[in-house]
């Protein structure tokens, strides 16, 4: 993995330091290491045209290069480092306003996004130490240390569980709040262990959480990773 000098890092703009993170996303929730346009503009909620002028942008600076599909491209070294800055101040704010400020777990993203942008690095360490250096997120999600190592994701989702399978909820989706609303309510958060209960004709899944069944829909089952166990 590169290495992430914090101790040295040039600040990118806001616009260039999102579209890094959204690129890193889009490769952790699919496992791959490229990604398309449309994949892109779809995590940003932006046009195409627009996303497609930023990655020349992107490639301009170096921090991306074309994948051999058309249409796909994939973050080079100086790309992964300066992605997996922003993913860390951003996780390690959340972090710290769930712990410390009492912020919800629906609304804590979006402070997060805000304020990843206007911290110094002697605060990131600060705050990191304050925390005890911490590998996950209140969402589950890896938190990259400072020489750049990130744990994997668990490739399976609530919504892949067989009938009778059982898991430990290991990472929450963050980005649409009534859903993450919706799964806390259940008791759907990170560290708890479930079973699927059935896969319903409605479009929804009944899962055993603790001494109650809930029921799921499946988009919200689709944001949630598990870890089977037996």
């Amino acid at each position: 993995m590169p290495t992430i000098d914090v101790m040295a890092r040039d600040s990118p703009t806001a616009a260039v330091q999102d579209y890094l993170k959204a690129i890193y996303r889009v490769e952790e929730d699919s496992g791959r290491l490229w990604v398309s346009t449309s994949e892109l503009a779809s995590s940003l909620g932006v046009s195409a045209p627009s996303a497609s002028a930023m990655l020349k942008r992107l490639s301009g600076l170096g921090y991306v290069v074309a994948g051999e599909r058309r249409g796909a491209f994939a973050l080079t070294s100086d790309g992964r480092v300066t992605a997996l800055e922003v993913v860390r101040r951003h996780r390690l704010l959340e972090t710290f306003l769930v712990q410390h400020l009492g912020v919800p777990l629906a609304e804590v993203h979006h402070e997060a996004e805000i304020l990843e942008h206007h911290i110094s690095v002697a605060l990131e360490l600060r705050i990191a130490d304050v925390l005890g250096n911490p590998d996950r997120d209140p969402h589950g999600d890896p938190i990259p240390t400072r020489a750049g190592d990130v744990d994997d994701v668990p490739a399976t989702t609530l919504a892949d569980l067989a009938v009778n399978a059982r898991g430990v909820v290991h990472r929450v989706g963050d980005r649409d709040p009534s859903l993450l609303q919706s799964l806390e309510r259940s008791g759907i958060v990170p560290g708890v262990r479930l079973c699927m209960v059935a896969h319903d004709r409605h479009g929804s899944l009944r899962v055993q959480v603790g001494p109650d069944e809930v029921r799921v829909p499946v988009a919200a089952a689709k944001v949630v990773r598990v870890s089977p166990v037996e």
